[in-house]
């Protein structure tokens, strides 16, 4: 509108300086032709203006189809009926009628209390299959009253007819033999009842094609009174998919839609997808040589579960869904089943084998020899106590165990050159008894284990320091603290310097009991420590407001709260939101690490504190499945945010694990949208300010201009951010970078004042035409 506005600004400038510099305004111009009348009203109403109308729309967010149960016909023996509006806007934003619909496609689904000993105590059905009727598993509605399927099938098709009374309100009937498929006539009318509708052919102002599937919102409702109604079987919400997936640009919070799910093109919700993957399509004998069963609720396991199945499975299964990994922990049922207790409430064979697929229940084989008579006795066994889902899954085990082992450090001080870092120590709920050894209850002593201290340097980056883990001072004292010390090589060394203080413990955790146990009486899950960083500052005047010891002032985290980096917070990445997907931190690197936070991670990922990555090349996916390193393309550094995007994107990959990209060029495994950085970042930190450190002016807004290595050299800090994506990770993408200021691993830069300045900002800052916000 803002390109609108200024066009017609700029025409009546042209026209008031045109009559200034004529002597004459010349002749009349011929009268124009007169305009479309507008379509009579109807009952006292007026009529509808015929330029309210529109034929094209710019996005499909911007379109909407709306039915009411009241308008459509599709159990019983009445004759199918439907009638709908089409809306878009138009002018200034507005919401106005969409004429000159020419195709829709019609979905019905029933849900049913199932009679039966075999399966969901509900069932969704499919009116089309049960009607045998499976061409698209949809009725089309066109104006001819026959359509082509996508398999390149004709059929027939009920007829669409636009109301000329009322642009953009649709009626579709039924001219052929017999009542349309779409209509279960035995069907039960007080069965909950399903319908959406997906148009087609609709374009934007160019002429070219939507490309996002233009759907309605399922409408729920029970045929016999009319009235909407709400779905016994929605276990998992859109919200749900959304954390992981991303939500589709440009709809509203009340209607959230999935974006990036690769299946046809993307249905866009929950309720879409169980249209057609319900027991009625899955009952198919067609579907039999799939190697996975198709109705949806076991379909969504297999496909989340594929490359821990991946040695099970066969066919069509292992080859679309075998290299699929889960980014939370497998038992962690309710990361996905958000809404409501039948994931629990409800045991059936269906849904336990589509992850337990090596379990055979018609043999009794992985399964204690048992062989139930019926999904009805299942409930018997796994209805409650240990044999239930929540508990024989051990869900949200690492949260009922996150105050397991509580670590509150009480302060830090220096004396005659001497570290010394006091922790207080709560251990199942209480004050840890003197004498208990820390390390007696570690999940895995093979790796180590310590307490995390270090320094942070003039930019705010974090140093490793010489992490304690000497078991002799892991023994708790009569006050319930440990007590550990540290000779520095310098008795001045920590003058002026802010220290940190964390911790990488991994504890034994029990979740039968709930407790942190000692690594002899065995467990199951590792349980990082408790603790905020916490940070010291050392030097010879106290700050105000905060406590002083000798010549130490003390920073709670409580006032630079992690992971903030104290008078420089460049931690952009938003830890909650990496746990919606990853639901915790703590999986992701256990059993060697136990952390939950990014200033614990940051510890070991920065450049001050060794030189290089342990993963400097990158591997792809060639033909024959094997990996090959890409050529040229290496890096050296390892702070967490070039770990971080290189990971996500594929960049870090040494095998078929993980995040990597395959022989096409397509990234697996990172189910959001590549271009959605504010999946991961914090919603405070804009495209332009935070991705990565200018502003819309061209300012680097943390003052950082450049990143300084272990080995002694720098580099500049924007493009080491936008190289550690695939995308511009190529040596087109180098190439560009080093002619605009960039110096890179190798370049041999000793000094930070010796870093050209990037002027990255020029073209890609905030509100630019290829800036970050736009081009991302």
């Amino acid at each position: 509108m803002k390109k609108y506005n200024k066009t017609l600004l700029a025409a009546a400038f042209i026209a008031a300086f045109g009559l200034a510099g004529c002597g004459s305004d010349g002749s009349d111009g011929a009268d124009g032709v007169d305009g479309v009348d507008g379509v009579d009203g109807v009952d006292g109403t007026d009529g509808a203006n015929a330029s309210l109308s529109v034929t094209t729309v710019e996005d499909a967010s911007l379109f909407t189809l709306t039915i009411a149960p009241e308008d459509v016909v599709v159990v019983g023996a009445d004759d199918f009926s439907l009638k709908f509006t089409a809306t878009a806007e138009g002018t200034g934003g507005a919401t106005v009628p969409f004429s000159g619909l020419e195709k829709v496609q019609l979905y019905v689904t029933s849900q049913s209390e199932n009679t039966t000993d075999t399966g969901a105590p509900y069932l969704w059905t499919s009116h089309l299959y049960a009607n045998d009727f499976v061409s698209d598993n949809a009725m089309y509605c066109t104006l001819t009253g026959t359509a082509t399927t996508r398999a390149g099938v004709d059929v027939e098709a009920c007829t669409l007819v636009e109301d000329t009374d009322n642009p953009g309100t649709y009626i579709g009937t039924w001219e052929h033999d017999g009542n349309a498929p779409s209509v279960l006539t035995d069907g039960d009318e007080n069965d909950l009842v399903r319908v959406m509708l997906r148009a087609y052919n609709v374009v934007n102002a160019d002429g070219t094609s939507i490309s996002d599937k233009l759907l309605s919102t399922p409408i729920d409702f029970i045929p016999a009174t009319g009235e909407l109604a709400e779905s016994e079987k929605d276990s998992v919400s859109n919200a749900a998919c959304i954390n992981c997936h991303s939500s589709l640009d440009g709809y509203a919070d009340t209607d959230m839609r999935i974006s990036n799910i690769s299946a046809h093109h993307n249905y866009q919700k929950v309720e879409n997808c169980v249209a057609c993957h319900n027991p009625a399509m899955a009952a198919d004998e067609d579907y039999a040589d799939l190697g996975y069963n198709i109705s949806f609720n076991a379909m969504i396991h297999t496909i989340h579960m594929g490359d821990e199945l991946a040695d099970s499975l066969t066919g069509d299964a292992l080859e679309l869904f075998g290299e699929i990994g889960f980014p939370a922990e497998a038992n962690e049922c309710t990361v996905c089943h958000d809404n409501g207790t039948q994931w629990n409430d409800n045991v059936y064979e269906e849904a336990c084998v589509s992850c337990h697929v090596d379990v055979d229940l018609a043999t009794g084989d992985n399964h204690n020899g048992i062989v139930p008579a019926s999904d009805a006795v299942c409930s018997g066994c796994h209805g409650s106590g240990s044999l239930s889902p929540m508990e024989a899954h051990s869900v949200n085990r690492r949260a009922d165990l996150a105050d397991g082992l509580v670590l509150d450090v009480v302060s830090a001080d220096v004396s005659a050159g001497v570290l010394t870092v006091t922790i207080g120590v709560e251990l199942n709920g209480e004050t840890a008894a003197s004498g208990t050894d820390l390390f007696d209850y570690l999940f895995n002593e093979s790796y180590a284990q310590a307490i995390l201290i270090g320094t942070l340097d003039d930019n705010g980056d974090y140093e490793q320091g010489s992490s304690i883990s000497d078991e002799t001072m892991f023994v708790v004292n009569d006050a319930g603290q440990i007590v550990l010390t540290q000779t520095l090589d310098d008795a001045t060394s920590l003058d002026g310097e802010t220290l940190y203080v964390s911790s990488e413990m991994n504890m034994c955790g029990d979740a039968e009991t709930d407790m942190i146990v000692t690594t002899d009486e065995g467990c199951d899950v590792g349980i990082p420590a408790n603790i905020a960083t916490k940070y010291f500052v050392f030097g010879d005047t106290a700050a105000t407001g905060v406590e002083t010891t000798d010549n130490m002032r003390f920073i709670n985290a409580t006032v630079y709260t992690a992971p903030t980096q104290v008078g420089n917070d460049r931690t952009t990445a938003d830890e909650a939101k990496c746990n919606a997907c990853h639901d915790n931190l703590a999986h992701i690197k256990s059993p060697r690490h136990g952390v939950t936070n990014f200033t614990q991670c940051a510890d070991c990922h920065n450049n001050a504190s060794a030189v290089g990555s342990h993963h400097e090349t990158v591997q792809v996916e060639s033909d024959d499945g094997t990996f090959v390193v890409v050529e040229g393309l290496e890096y050296y550094n390892r702070d967490l945010a070039t770990v971080a995007h290189r990971y996500h994107s594929g960049t870090y990959a040494e095998e078929a694990s993980g995040v990597y990209i395959n022989a096409d060029g397509d990234l697996v495994n990172y189910p959001a949208d590549q271009t959605n950085c504010q999946a991961c970042h914090k919603d405070e930190n804009t495209a332009g300010d935070a991705m990565p450190f200018f502003d819309g002016t061209g300012t680097l807004t943390s003052g950082r201009t450049s990143v300084a290595l272990g080995n002694g050299e720098f580099i500049s800090p924007v493009t080491e951010a936008c190289r550690s994506c695939h995308a511009h990770s190529g040596d087109a993408a180098l190439a560009h970078f080093k002619s605009n200021g960039a110096t890179v691993f190798g370049d041999n830069i000793t000094s930070a004042d010796a870093v050209p300045v990037e002027s990255c900002a020029t073209c890609h800052a905030e509100g630019k035409t290829y800036g970050i916000d736009s081009v991302h």
